[in-house]
């Protein structure tokens, strides 16, 4: 079983997603915050169930869809590291996520 751990910036950015949401609708800020974290639960038996982010050419760089937002994660020794929330519709700066080779 793989071990899921968010980043400090992953949190913050789901921080301030649901923040965003709950301007709105704040029952559904806790909806999407539920199935965040229900997603990245699954990971620790699926770790490679998430699509490799297609501006990267590193097969360790994921993502998982949850809404219009891309979570994106790296696969590292067998764990599983959250790295940030990304809405769909903004480009992805490559510099942001190094490779580890």
């Amino acid at each position: 079983m793989a071990e899921v751990r968010w980043t400090p910036q992953a949190l913050d950015d789901l921080e301030a997603v649901c923040l965003f949401i709950a301007r709105d609708a704040p029952s559904f800020a806790e909806v999407f915050a539920q199935r965040a974290f229900d997603a990245t639960d699954r990971l620790t038996e699926f770790p490679e169930s998430g699509r490799i982010v297609s501006e990267m050419n590193d097969p360790n760089l994921r993502e998982l869809l949850i809404g219009n937002y891309r979570l994106i994660y790296r696969l590292r020794s067998g764990d599983v590291e959250i790295l940030t929330m990304h809405h769909g519709a903004r480009l992805i700066d490559a510099d942001r996520f190094p490779s580890d080779e």
